[in-house]
């Protein structure tokens, strides 16, 4: 198939390091356009793509015909507003997470979708993971038998007041940043969605810092607990851990950051003695998630992660800031 040609707006941090090298790796992909204002932010991006054209504004490579799909990493705020800006130039579209700050904020990008037939999506990889996908499969399959709880944690450690994590003008907090893991990543394996929903929180300086969330989720397979915890003021750690009553699946280490903060490892626990696990040392789920995305657009197959889908995230985020109770330690 022909390769479909990308561009990015905006050399951000995570661009450069993560999705611009992905696309330039994944099959069906061309990394084509830049836009940026400072041509010295281009360099690291040449450095491993030196046919890169480079637009000095985002309006210039909206406007260019021979890129298909553009890729935002925009801060929170400006998600939407380009998201949109993309669709009316004819671009299909994948932005960063969040690409919304609110569900309801979810309905105009759906409804532009539609009308204009691209394909659209938030950046939402973990889902193209096979970790991730074996997880789904044992608990649809019974390996744990009844599922009675989830509890997911997700933390790092960011200080600094001016990364856009840190500042309510763009749509920072810890919810906000990886909310959409320790949320999206129960809801996708279990296709439940949350019935009552508690929540403590931490601010600093106007952005939630921590989040402890405790809910009852109800779906296919019925209702369960479940438990989270965001922070970005605490130590690395990523875990995620699914327990029936016959077993359960623990995935460690790097299950959103799958072979950046850790190996992806998923693990099946049935008794004491008999635990299979699987490692995925090689794969890069950003590659998976531009190639699956290619793919929609050549083939017109389902889209792994839908706006559908992610919307159910954003309102369940929105259910955890509504029912906050902040603390103080």
């Amino acid at each position: 198939m022909k390769p479909v040609r990308w561009g990015i707006l905006g050399a951000a941090n995570f661009a450069r390091h993560h999705m611009a090298p992905a696309i330039h790796a994944a099959k069906g992909a061309e990394l084509a356009a830049l836009a940026t204002s400072d041509p010295a932010k281009a360099d690291p991006f040449k450095a491993f793509c030196p046919s890169l054209q480079v637009h000095g504004t985002y309006e210039a490579l909206l406007a260019d015909p021979t890129i298909e799909a553009v890729y935002i990493p925009l801060p929170n705020h400006l998600h939407v507003e380009w998201t949109l800006k993309a669709i009316a130039a004819g671009k299909h579209v994948l932005t960063e997470k969040p690409m919304a700050l609110s569900a309801p904020e979810f309905d105009k990008i759906i409804a532009a979708r539609d009308a204009s037939g691209l394909l659209v999506a938030e950046a939402y990889m973990i889902v193209h993971h096979p970790q991730w996908q074996r997880a789904k499969d044992w608990i649809a399959a019974g390996e744990i038998g009844t599922l009675r709880h989830v509890d997911v944690a997700f933390s790092f450690n960011n200080t600094d007041q001016g990364n856009i994590r840190n500042r309510p003008e763009t749509g920072g907090g810890s919810l906000r940043d990886i909310g959409v893991y320790t949320f999206g990543s129960c809801r996708f394996a279990t296709g439940a969605e949350p019935t009552d929903m508690s929540a403590r929180v931490i601010m600093e300086n106007g952005v939630e810092v921590f989040a402890q969330v405790a809910a009852v989720m109800e779906g296919p397979l019925g209702r369960f607990t479940y438990g989270s915890m965001t922070s970005m003021r605490l130590y690395n750690r990523q875990v995620a851990t699914f327990q029936g009553d016959k077993g359960m699946i623990r995935l460690e280490g790097g299950p959103f950051n799958a072979n950046v903060n850790d190996i992806a490892t998923v693990e099946l626990h049935q008794n004491a003695t008999q635990v299979l696990t699987e490692r995925y040392p090689g794969i890069n789920q950003y590659v998976l998630q531009v190639e699956n995305f290619g793919n929609s657009i050549r083939t017109g197959s389902a889209y792994p992660c839908p706006l559908e889908f992610v919307r159910g995230t954003q309102a369940m985020m929105d259910m955890a800031y509504q029912v906050g109770t902040e603390i103080y330690l």
